[in-house]
Formats: structure tokens, C-alpha cells, sequence
């Protein structure tokens, strides 16, 4: 199953391409950041949560909300799956 995530980005690796890495819960992804990035000023992103998609940051949540769905997702044994199916997709 695909689904949102929270995540904080945490550094833009490449402005022109709208690429940041995003940490979610300890595991650290790339991600594009064009769909809530409002200026070019993107360095401005980190430490924002971000709700993320399939490689995309798709919206800018605040932390308290962060916390609620990732203990929502938890409750429901979904971050687990997901998390696990994100390491293994990072293996060479």
C-alpha cells in the first residue's frame, strides 16, 4: 500500500530540480519538493513537515499534526509496512 507519510525535511540537494532529502522516522529519502514550494527560496523548507507521497512532498503539515497521524498509522500497523518497504527500496 502507498501512503502518506509525515516527514521533516531536513537539506535541498538540488534547488533547480526541486529535490530535498526528507527524514521519516530515522529513514532519510529523497523527495521533490515542487508542489509546496512557493518561492525559490527553498532553503527555507527545512524543518518543515511535509506529508509525503510516492517521492513527492504533496503538503506542509505542522509537527502536533505530524505526531497525530504517525501514532495514528502506527495504531493501525501501517508505518511499520511502509517504513520497511522504504529501506528496502533504498538497497543497491
Amino acid at each position: 500500500m502507498c501512503l502518506g507519510i509525515p516527514g521533516r525535511i531536513i537539506e535541498i540537494t538540488d534547488a533547480e530540480k526541486y529535490l530535498a532529502v526528507v527524514d521519516v522516522s530515522g529513514v532519510r529519502r529523497k523527495a521533490n519538493v515542487a508542489c509546496i514550494a512557493e518561492t525559490d527560496a527553498l532553503d527555507d523548507l527545512i524543518g518543515t513537515w511535509v506529508l509525503l507521497h510516492v517521492g513527492f512532498a504533496m503538503s506542509v503539515i505542522d509537527e502536533a499534526e505530524a505526531a497525530r497521524t504517525l501514532e495514528v498509522l502506527d495504531e493501525l500497523g501501517e508505518v511499520q509496512d511502509e517504513l520497511t518497504a522504504m529501506r528496502e527500496s533504498a538497497q543497491p
